[in-house]
C-alpha cells in the first residue's frame, strides 16, 4: 500500500537533530582539509536551491563546500557520458530518473547508500521509479504527476466531470454555449499524456513492473480501445493534431479561453500570475474503470556520480536533500512536489496527490528512448483519424524493433 503523501510527519524532530542525521560521513579529504562537491542542477529556482542547501550543509559539515554548476536536466545524461570518465564531471547531479537505465547500464551512478532507510523515507512511487534491476540508485528531490484542471469561472467544482464519457459530454454542451472559446485542451500529439488513454484494466506500458523488454502492451485490445474514444473526442475538439501541442493548450487555459486543461504543478504559478481562478482534480476515469485513469509518474533525482573522488560525501549530501527540512525549502523556491510525506501550503495539493495514488513511474529501461517519438507520431496520426490498430501496431514495432 502506498504510503499516504504530504500529511504532518508524527516523528518531526528539531532541524539540528534531523540535519545531524544526515551528516555522518567524514570530511576533508584535500590537503586544507576540505572537500568540494561539484553538484549539476538547472536554472530556475533548482539553483537557488542547491545554493540554500549547500549553505545549510556546509554549516553542519565544515569540511565540506557546495559548488553549483549549471547543467540542465535533459543535459545531464548525456554530459555525463562524456564529463565523467574525463575527471571533469560532477560529483553528483540532477537528472530525470527515466534516464535511470541509461546511467545504470552506462556505469555512470553509484548505488543509494543504506538505501532501505532511504526508501522508508520517501514516497513509495519515487523509490520504485529509483529502481532498477532490483538495486536503488539515487535519492528523490521531487516527484510529479499530472491532473485536471478547471477555470472555476467556466465551469463549478460540482461540474467536473469524473469519467471520460461525462467530459465529452460536458465539452460538448459548454461549446455550443461558449462560442469561441473551449471546454476542454490537451497536448494530444504527446506521449507523456496520452498514455493514460492506453491505461484500462491495468494495462501499463512494458507490463506491471515497467521493465518488459518483449511487450510493451501498447497495441494490446485495452490499449486500442482507449485510444479509439481518445480518438472520438476530437468531435468535441475540433482541432488538428498540430495546432494542439503543449504551450497552444497552455495558452488557452492560461488565457481564459479553455474550462479544462491536462497539465502539472509547474502550471500552477504561471495560471496563478495570469489571474486564473482554477482548481485541480483527478484525472476522468476511461470506460469500464471507476477510478482515475492512470498517469505517468516523475521522479527528479540526484544521483552520485560513479565517478567521483568522494563518494561518501556525496551520498550524504544527496541524502540530506530529501530531509524535511531541505524538501519544504524545495518546495518554497520550485513549486514541485516534494518527494516525502510533509504537508506543503497549497490549495492544489489535493488534487496531485489524488492523482499520485493512480499514477506509475515511467520506465526507465533504454527501450523508453524510443517510445517517445513512436508514439508521439502514433497519437498525433490517432488523432487526426488514421486506423488505431495499425497506428499501435506500428508504434509496438518502433519501440522494440521488430
Amino acid at each position: 500500500m502506498r504510503k499516504p503523501a504530504f500529511l504532518a510527519l508524527a516523528a518531526c524532530a528539531a532541524l539540528g537533530v534531523l540535519l545531524s542525521g544526515c551528516s555522518k560521513k567524514p570530511a576533508g579529504k584535500s590537503s586544507d582539509g576540505t572537500v568540494t562537491l561539484t553538484v549539476w542542477e538547472s536554472l530556475d529556482g533548482p539553483d537557488e536551491f542547491i545554493r540554500q542547501a549547500g549553505a545549510a550543509y556546509t554549516k553542519i559539515n565544515p569540511g565540506v563546500r557546495i559548488r553549483y554548476v549549471n547543467v540542465e536536466l535533459g543535459d545531464a545524461a548525456g554530459q555525463i557520458a562524456l564529463d565523467g570518465p574525463g575527471g571533469v564531471g560532477p560529483d553528483v547531479f540532477a537528472a530525470p530518473h527515466d534516464k535511470l537505465g541509461e546511467l545504470v547500464n552506462g556505469g555512470h551512478v553509484l548505488a543509494t547508500e543504506d538505501a532501505d532507510d532511504v526508501r522508508a523515507s520517501v514516497l513509495d512511487v519515487c523509490a520504485d521509479a529509483l529502481t532498477y534491476d532490483g538495486v536503488m540508485y539515487g535519492y528523490p528531490v521531487s516527484a510529479e504527476t499530472y491532473a485536471l484542471f478547471y477555470n472555476k469561472d467556466l465551469i463549478s467544482e460540482d461540474d467536473v466531470p469524473a469519467s471520460w464519457e461525462e467530459l465529452s459530454e460536458t465539452v460538448k454542451k459548454f461549446n455550443a454555449k461558449n462560442p469561441g472559446k473551449y471546454g476542454f485542451v490537451m497536448d494530444v500529439g504527446n506521449g507523456y499524456y496520452t498514455i493514460i488513454f492506453t491505461t484500462a484494466n491495468e494495462n501499463r506500458l512494458f507490463g506491471e513492473s515497467g521493465d518488459d523488454t518483449e511487450h510493451t502492451n501498447i497495441n494490446t485490445p485495452a490499449s486500442v480501445r482507449g485510444m479509439k474514444f481518445f480518438q472520438s473526442l476530437r468531435s468535441v475538439l475540433n482541432v488538428p493534431a498540430a495546432d494542439l501541442g503543449t504551450a497552444t493548450s497552455d495558452a488557452a487555459f492560461q488565457s481564459g479561453n479553455a474550462a479544462m486543461h491536462i497539465t502539472g504543478l509547474w502550471n500552477v504559478k504561471p495560471f496563478q500570475d495570469a489571474g486564473i481562478s482554477f482548481g485541480v482534480s483527478p484525472l476522468p476515469s476511461l470506460p469500464g474503470d471507476s477510478h482515475p485513469a492512470s498517469s505517468f509518474s516523475g521522479t527528479r533525482a540526484m544521483f552520485v556520480s560513479a565517478y567521483s573522488d568522494h563518494p561518501q560525501e556525496a551520498a550524504d549530501f544527496a541524502r540530506f536533500l530529501t530531509s524535511a527540512e531541505m524538501q519544504r525549502l524545495r518546495f518554497d523556491l520550485t513549486g514541485a512536489m516534494p518527494s516525502v510525506s510533509i504537508e506543503v501550503d497549497s490549495p492544489y495539493m489535493p488534487g496531485f496527490l489524488a492523482q499520485l495514488e493512480y499514477a506509475f513511474p515511467m520506465p526507465s529501461i533504454p527501450a523508453m528512448g524510443s517510445y517517445w517519438e513512436a508514439m508521439a507520431n502514433a497519437s498525433k496520426n490517432i488523432w487526426d483519424g488514421a486506423d488505431v490498430q495499425k497506428e499501435l501496431d506500428a508504434c509496438n514495432a518502433a519501440i522494440i524493433g521488430k
